[in-house]
């Protein structure tokens, strides 16, 4: 049965296909895509061109944004979607704001006693509810790293938070998962976080602090972490670690200990000091 959906994809790839060097010079910049099949890679890339068909990418004066530094970020962008159905997973905005540096967002919060307060905080990214993504380059640029960092997986982990509505830190599930399992592994873990932070608020938590500011964060930093550093997070939360890969249907983790047992460059610095 003829589909103009299909049509279109594939008119769209035909018409916008990535030069092979184009695409090597990608792959040797994000080593967070390293292990992936060459079916992998290949739906991905195809992605990575509809994303930037269906995206308007925005740079303010001082980002220089060539195809190179649109796949870069096209391809991170589409890592979290590549095991799922394309059910439109990034319905909820149209364009992603480039800046040059940090910049400051406007906030606005009322305290308990009915008291409002207005300050200006300094962000690398944000993603507004039915608006745009918007993100540092510099925060682009020292993304596609195993370390544990990754904005655009942030911020667009936050877009999918939000396709239930505000987000809370509760996607829209599959149909074979159990919000009862989500919430649980969620709220226990997001609770310790809180618990060693309010024992020692200048604690080296295992992942980044800033998960513990509410649900919808920790739901975006685990994310980030499930992908660029999968092996702190499954150890620090094995539950979240399991239910982000019900969700994603991906296991990085497994990619990851495959690289270091077949490439010397993956594995970890053995400490060799006679004490």
């Amino acid at each position: 049965m003829w589909s103009f959906k299909a049509w279109r994809r594939r008119r769209i790839l035909q018409r916008h296909q990535i030069q092979p060097a184009q695409w090597q010079a990608v792959l040797a910049r994000l080593p967070i895509l390293d292990g992936l099949s060459e079916q992998e890679l290949q739906r991905l890339r195809e992605r990575a061109v509809l994303f930037l068909h269906d995206k308007r990418l925005t740079a303010l004066p001082g980002v220089t944004l060539g195809e190179h530094e649109r796949l870069l970020l096209a391809v991170q962008a589409q890592l979290p979607l590549l095991n799922l159905e394309d059910l439109d997973w990034y319905q909820g905005f149209h364009e992603i704001v480039l800046y040059p540096d940090d910049f400051l967002s406007p906030q606005r919060y009322r305290d308990a006693s009915g008291v409002e307060h207005e300050w200006d905080d300094a962000r690398s990214g944000e993603a507004w509810q039915q608006g745009p993504v918007i993100l540092a380059w510099p925060g682009v640029e020292s993304s596609g790293g195993w370390a544990g960092y990754n904005l655009v997986i942030h911020e667009l982990a936050h877009k999918l938070d939000m396709l239930n509505g505000g987000a809370n830190g509760l996607p829209p599930l599959h149909r074979d998962m159990r919000v009862q399992d989500w919430a649980s592994a969620m709220q226990s873990a997001y609770d310790a976080l809180n618990k060693e932070l309010d024992a020692n608020p200048e604690a080296e938590t295992a992942i980044d602090p800033y998960a513990a500011e509410d649900p919808a964060e920790f739901f975006a930093v685990t994310s980030e972490y499930f992908f660029s550093a999968p092996d702190l997070l499954e150890a620090a939360f094995s539950e979240v670690y399991r239910q982000l890969m019900r969700f994603y249907r991906q296991d990085p983790l497994q990619r990851l200990r495959r690289l270091q047992a077949e490439h010397p460059d993956y594995r970890p610095v053995e400490n060799t000091t006679n004490d």
